[in-house]
């Protein structure tokens, strides 16, 4: 090697570095989405006099969703915090639990919360509130949403899913499932009985989102005193959503890997409940197939399915989806999810907003980014403790409250229209 070719040397070195920085400031760039703008939910709805009205009095709907500059626009990252942490400063609400005895020997259990003031409009409301997949009260993100609906004026009253409390043994052969509504229906009665004046805000989110549109479509007497609905990333079709599991874009795949290594442990942890109780679906053989399952739908068919006698899968996911029963819903209905969801896959969204525009009682907004149950705001790197869903659920639950309050003759006219349009169309969806 000549001389010449000395002198080259650091000229390729350097070369080569900038190179290196240049391909991991790419790779950080796109992992990040840090070129994506940030923008006001799309909104897509019915042009009604509520509808205008909540335009008008939720400033969320219309203004731009702004997430931590650094990692905030990654729905890996918002997906991530929100599962490993929950929320950030979480406020420690103090409730009561209650018990409730279900007609298959099955104890229910939710938590209350009163209100620590008034409602802006001097009325009783409580909201009802369905968490999502084995989840209960003393979740992080629960806490956090409680502890400030609480300081709106509203009572709360949360659900812990059937099995998912720790240190809580099951007293049936049977679990929480996708689309079981028993226990959510129990909480509901005991309130609306415990409470003859108040009025319910339903909240669901992400499987409790599924949970809460199927039991107000179940019967409409369902809907009774209920002056709203609001669900949360959640993805309306189980066969459809199961089927996108296992796709590896987005790394579903890999989300499916971890719900389903966490469920199995959920599950196990109840392991000589569900063997030993009298009348269990559930034997040896099944926990085996359970053990060497890697997927929530090998799960679902050697495990939850059983919990009710479905005789397939693809029974157990049509008969427990809300997309056979959301269009019975007549109240206001907000159906909120982010465009960077990696759970739910972009086809499901059509659900929601095909329902969106052909019925006028529902509102779907869609963020740019927020992840799963993320939604979190922040300046640069920290995230504020309320989160943008927070905020959103309690503004819009405010303006409905407001709306029913001020308008009592509308409001009850544009019920009465839609329940005719409903029986006039006989508007379904099949997703």
């Amino acid at each position: 090697m000549n001389s010449l070719d000395f002198r080259l040397l650091p000229a390729m070195f350097d070369g080569m570095k900038l190179a290196a920085v240049a391909t991991i400031l790419y790779v950080i760039v796109r992992c990040l989405n840090l070129k994506s703008t940030t923008e006001p939910p799309g909104i897509t709805y019915q042009d009604t006099p509520l509808s205008r009205y909540l335009l008008k009095s939720c400033p969320l709907l219309t203004k731009e969703y702004i997430p931590p500059l650094l990692w905030g626009k990654s729905g890996h990252l918002q997906t991530a915090l929100y599962g490993k942490m929950g929320r950030v400063n979480t406020p420690s609400p103090c409730g009561v639990r209650k018990f409730l005895s279900m007609p298959d020997g099955a104890t229910a259990t939710f938590d209350l919360f009163e209100a620590l003031g008034d409602h802006s409009t001097g009325d009783d409301i409580t909201m009802v509130i369905c968490p999502g997949i084995g989840n209960h009260s003393e979740k992080n993100y629960i806490r956090t949403f409680v502890d400030h609906s609480q300081r709106q004026g509203y009572r709360c009253a949360v659900l812990n899913h059937l099995g998912a409390l720790p240190n809580m043994d099951l007293t049936s052969p049977r679990m929480f499932t996708y689309g079981c509504t028993w226990e959510y229906a129990a909480m509901v009665s005991y309130v609306k009985e415990a409470f003859p004046q108040t009025a319910l805000v339903v909240v669901g989110f992400s499987l409790g989102g599924n949970i809460v549109c199927k039991f107000l479509g179940e019967n409409r007497s369902n809907q009774d005193r209920v002056l709203c609905c609001v669900s949360v990333c959640q993805g309306y079709n189980a066969l459809r959503a199961q089927e996108t599991f296992l796709q590896w874009d987005q790394c579903r795949r890999l989300y499916n890997f971890v719900l389903a290594d966490n469920m199995k442990k959920l599950i196990l942890s109840h392991r000589s409940s569900l063997l030993g109780l009298n009348s269990s679906n559930i034997g040896d053989a099944d926990l085996g197939r359970l053990y060497a399952a890697t997927s929530l739908m090998q799960i679902d068919d050697s495990i939850m399915r059983k919990f009710h006698g479905y005789s397939s899968l693809k029974e157990y996911y049509e008969q427990e989806s809300c997309v056979h029963y959301i269009h019975n819903v007549t109240v206001p209905l907000l159906l909120v999810n982010s465009a960077d969801d990696p759970l739910v896959h972009q086809s499901l969204l059509a659900i929601p907003r095909t329902l969106a525009e052909k019925m006028p009682n529902v509102i779907f907004a869609l963020t740019q980014h927020g992840g799963h149950l993320g939604f979190f705001e922040g300046a640069v790197l920290f995230p504020q403790p309320l989160t943008w869903i927070d905020k959103f659920i309690v503004e819009y639950t405010d303006a409905i409250c407001h709306w029913e309050k001020d308008q009592p003759a509308c409001q009850k006219s544009s019920h009465q229209d839609l329940n005719s349009y409903l029986q006039r169309t006989g508007v379904t969806l099949t997703g």
